[in-house]
């Protein structure tokens, strides 16, 4: 299925684009796309279930003409992020491949819808795009002990835009998170696609373009730590909720990448992203 939430800021209601492209609304069935309906087995297959109704039984159009597109998940927990975890941009960057993830931590609050528009803050000079794999949680993991019981526990997958402020992130001293909780940070969705509709998340390719020209171009099968491997490995470190959220790295092609003079994102710009399965977004930059 692909899920996701539709309306205006903070008053999205759940929504499912079924196989024809039909956007249909679930608020009859269930409050939220959220960490409960995830973990929640009956109420998935009830969704199923309606998905394919036909006639009369068929769930309610949304007509989605101007219709706002929400970032597909409610009541997020934690977003968990993995830096430098794809061969060529950890070669890009001049960094030696991590013998372990790295780890650090986005705010819940940073998440804004998929065309939403994102905000350069205030004094910066190296804003950066990162088109990224995100791992939604469905059910709650910890220490696990095998790759199969870390894909089990995956409920579905979307795009997120791990933005960052390299300066904030790299030259102003302490962990990387003052350069990536910054107010729109993380554009999430379109959709949270099922984890049945995605057999291999290590076969995935991501693009990345800003203002029509191709930035990023990589797949997840050059992720150093595979999917699997993510959150088996966060499992023996934290535990891991429904409607917690994993960012697993992004491939080569950042601004802070590339030669100088640097193409940091500055004001006016349009960034589009996409991965294979799982929809595409399109952001406008805006100064804070």
């Amino acid at each position: 299925m692909k899920l996701l939430r539709v309306g205006p800021t903070g008053a999205e209601r759940p929504a499912l684009l079924d196989q024809n492209g039909t956007l249909r609304d679930l608020s009859a069935l269930v409050p939220d796309i959220d960490g409960a309906l995830l973990a929640d087995e009956v109420a998935l297959a009830r969704l199923r279930a309606a998905a394919a109704a036909e006639g009369d039984d068929a769930l309610p159009v949304i007509e989605d003409g101007g219709v706002r597109i929400g970032p597909p998940l409610g009541r997020i927990g934690k977003i968990v992020c993995i830096g430098l975890n794809y061969h060529d941009h950890a070669a890009e960057t001049g960094a030696s491949a991590p013998e372990e993830p790295i780890i650090f931590m986005k705010a819940p609050d940073t998440v804004v819808g998929p065309d939403d528009t994102v905000l350069v803050p205030r004094g910066s000079v190296k804003t950066d795009w990162e088109v990224e794999l995100a791992v939604v949680i469905g059910r709650t993991a910890r220490y696990l002990d095998s790759d199969e019981a870390a894909l089990a526990s995956v409920a579905g997958y979307a795009i997120a835009h791990d933005v960052s402020e390299r300066a904030f992130q790299i030259e102003r001293g302490g962990q990387w998170d003052k350069g990536k909780n910054c107010e729109t940070f993380n554009p999430l969705g379109p959709w949270l696609v099922t984890a049945d509709e995605i057999p291999d998340p290590q076969a995935l390719g991501l693009r990345l373009w800003v203002n029509g020209e191709v930035k990023q171009d990589g797949t997840t099968a050059d992720q150093i730590f595979g999917v699997a491997h993510v959150v088996r490995y966060l499992s023996q470190f934290m535990t891991l909720y429904p409607g917690d959220v994993i960012s697993t790295g992004t491939p080569a092609g950042v601004a802070m990448g590339r030669p100088e003079p640097k193409p940091y994102l500055r004001s006016g710009d349009v960034v589009e992203l996409e991965i294979d399965g799982l929809g595409r977004q399109r952001q406008e930059f805006k100064d804070a």
